[in-house]
C-alpha cells in the first residue's frame, strides 16, 4: 500500500518520476563530488549502485507500495543492470566520443534510460 504521502499522486508513473527525481539529485551530486577525485566511470559506478539501494525503497513504499520481497529485493539489480549498460554506454559516447562534458553526461543517460527503468521497475514491483 502505497504511503499518505504517496496516495496524493494517483498515477505510479508520476510518483516514479518524483522518486526518480529525488534519486536522481541525490546520485548526480554524488557522482559530482566523486568527479573531484575519481574517473568519471568509476564515479559514474559508484553513484549509480548507491541509487539503486535507493531506488529500491523509493519503488517499495513510495511508487508501487509493494510488500517485502526478498526476491524482488534480489531481482531489482537485474533491472538495474540493464539501465547501468545503456547508461554506462552512453556516459562514454557521450564523453570519449563526443569530447562533451563530463558533468553533464549522466543527464543523458537518464534521459535515454527512463522508460526502461519505469518498465522494469512496474513489472517487478506488480
Amino acid at each position: 500500500m502505497p504511503t499518505m504521502v504517496a496516495r496524493q499522486i494517483p498515477s505510479p508513473f508520476l510518483r516514479f518520476l518524483v522518486s526518480g527525481g529525488v534519486n536522481t539529485l541525490g546520485t548526480y551530486l554524488l557522482y559530482l563530488a566523486l568527479l573531484v577525485f575519481m574517473p568519471y566511470w568509476l564515479s559514474y559506478a559508484i553513484a549509480f549502485i548507491s541509487g539503486i539501494a535507493l531506488a529500491y525503497v523509493l519503488n517499495r513504499f513510495f511508487v508501487f507500495g509493494a510488500p517485502r520481497s526478498e526476491k524482488k529485493a534480489a531481482m531489482l539489480p537485474l533491472v538495474y543492470l540493464g539501465q547501468y549498460a545503456l547508461g554506462a554506454l552512453t556516459v562514454y559516447a557521450w564523453v570519449d566520443t563526443f569530447r562533451w562534458p563530463a558533468a553533464f553526461a549522466p543527464l543523458a543517460s537518464i534521459a535515454l534510460t527512463l522508460p526502461l527503468t519505469f518498465a522494469g521497475s512496474r513489472w517487478l514491483f506488480k
